[in-house]
Formats: C-alpha cells, structure tokens, sequence
C-alpha cells in the first residue's frame, strides 16, 4: 500500500500504533532463516446491519495458533488476545466495508537458525480495504508447474509457515511466464495438491472432489467451509482423495478456493477448456450460497460470523454526537 491508501493503524505486539509509527530495524531479523507464519482473514460489509462480520475468525486463529506451536514459537498471544485485537483493528481503521486482516508473527534475536528458546515471538496484524469478487464474472486459466509441492518431508504443507510461499511463489511466476493466469501443483507422488495460496475442487458426473489432506495441501478454512456448504447446504456428492493430472483435464468444472481466491472459477488447465469457460452449475451455486454465508444475508452458520462492533460504535457517536450536556 503507499502512503494515501494506508489505514492510520496496525497492531503490534499488544498495541494500536500509528501506521508511520510501526518500524523495525534491519537487523532486527535473520533473514536466512527467518520464522514466521500467518493467517489471511476477511471481513464481509453487511450494509443493512451496518456491520463488518469476521469469516470464520474462530478457526482462523486457532490454526493461527496450531502454526506458532508447530514451528515453536511461543505462545505469548493466545487466539482470544488476537481476536479482541483484530476487532479493535477494524473499528479503530473505521473499515465499513471488506476487509482483508493479516496477522503475522515473527521470531528475533537469537542467532541465525539458532535452537528454539532463542528467539522472541512478536506478531503485527495489518487491515486493509478489499472488495469481494463473489459477483464478479470472472474466471482463471490454471497450467500445472513443474515445480513440485511441498511435502511432510521437507516442511509443514498444512500451515501458514512464509517460508512454505516461496514455493508457491515460483509455481506462480512460472505459469504466468507461460501464459496462464495462474498455477496448479502436483506433489512428489504425480497426485494433484493445490494452487498457489488456494486449494482446488473439481467437478465430474455431478461429483465434487477435492485432494485430501494427506496430499501435502493447507489445512484450508475456505476448504472446510466449502465442504460443509456442499454436503449440508446443497446435497452434492462429495469426495476428499487422492486426484490424478488427467482427471482434473476431464473435468466438468473446477475452482480455486481460499481467503483471498474466495471460490474462483477456473475456464481452463494446460489448455483443456472447461465447458468452454462457462461458468458451471455446481460453481455458481456454491459462490451464491458462500457469498450469502460470508456477508450474513444468509442466517445460517452464524457461528461463521463474529461482528466487529462498528454498529455499536456508530450508535454511540450518533448518541454522543446528540447528547445535551449538563
């Protein structure tokens, strides 16, 4: 963000600071090696509750916290200091619309990859205004990377370790270089993961499946919502397993998923058009009924959904604004 687009606060280490204010030194960091996961988390605008509701915070920052243990950071933000900390974000940014919140911690000090006990967790959390593309048309042609994903024997595929992103990142960088809008990721096994940041469904003969969990993939929240939607929500057939490259060629459909791909059609893989790049029955279904369980148009779930307090807030200026004193 530069300068004019930047909220005037972020969070760190237990505090508001003034955006200019949020500084550290160069050193500060062994960069490597440097620690650190991280959660990407959306906030939806519901306009009639004046409101700002939190997707699925709850599962977020436990998964925020599964992270921090995995990779032995120490554990001086619990998920329910963290919470109350991006709900004072939002309100102290003012964000009356979408938002995208990320939570970030950090080890320093210590040496460079020095031995756990070392080094000191800190976490910042960033809020920034970004609109959903729920009702957007739009869709992404996908090419598989030669780079392979990630693996248990290597690195921890189902957490949000930054490290794990550079991965990701040459996946990406080499499928747009070869002319596609994005990637797909097979793992040591020839067996489909997942995109770069998202995880990936598919659609065939009225079945939707996805890689399971053992396929190296993120323990995805976006995943898991998806799967409840289809199963509970709309009845679908549903199969988490192990997906061969062909089959997702042979597809009826398919779509990125994540906090920041939220369900993203994908119209083509290595070139194999997908129903000519027609959005698909199962894909506009599933987008209609997560966008209505994201922004709470739609009441069910409604443990998905925690409320920041900006209609409160906006109550209490209005009354304060109105106050006779005395």
């Amino acid at each position: 963000m530069s300068n004019a687009e930047h909220p005037p606060y972020l969070w760190h280490n237990h505090r508001l600071v003034r955006w200019e204010d949020a500084t550290a030194h160069l050193t500060d960091h062994w960069w490597a090696s440097v620690g650190a996961v991280f959660e990407g988390i959306r906030g939806y605008w519901n306009g009639t509750d004046g409101e700002t509701y939190v997707f699925r915070l709850d599962a977020h920052l436990e998964r925020l916290a599964g992270s921090m243990r995995l990779v032995r950071m120490d554990n001086s933000f619990p998920p329910e200091m963290v919470q109350e900390a991006v709900c004072g974000l939002i309100r102290a940014n003012a964000h009356a619309g979408d938002v995208y919140v990320m939570p970030l911690a950090y080890s320093t000090g210590g040496r460079s990859f020095g031995s756990v006990g070392e080094r000191v967790t800190n976490m910042f959390i960033t809020s920034r205004p970004t609109t959903s593309s729920l009702g957007e048309a739009h869709s992404l042609r996908a090419g598989f990377s030669s780079w392979r994903r990630i693996d248990e024997s290597s690195m921890p595929p189902r957490v949000k370790a930054v490290a794990n992103y550079r991965n990701s990142q040459l996946a990406a960088s080499e499928a747009v270089l070869a002319g596609h809008d994005s990637a797909l990721m097979l793992n040591a096994q020839g067996k489909v993961t997942e995109g770069p940041g998202s995880c990936v469904f598919f659609v065939r003969g009225g079945t939707l499946f996805t890689p399971d969990l053992s396929s190296g993939i993120l323990e995805s929240i976006t995943r898991d919502s998806v799967l409840r939607i289809a199963r509970e929500l709309l009845g679908l057939r549903v199969e988490e397993r192990t997906v061969d490259r062909t089959e997702a060629y042979l597809a009826d459909e398919a779509f990125y998923c994540g906090t920041a791909a939220e369900i993203t059609p994908i119209a083509a893989i290595d070139h194999h058009e997908l129903r000519g790049g027609v959005l698909g029955t199962v894909t506009q279904q599933l987008r209609d009924a997560y966008h209505g369980l994201v922004r709470g148009t739609d009441p069910r779930f409604p443990e998905w959904r925690t409320p920041v307090g900006l209609a409160g807030q906006q109550l209490r200026a209005a009354q304060s604004a109105n106050r006779v004193p005395w």
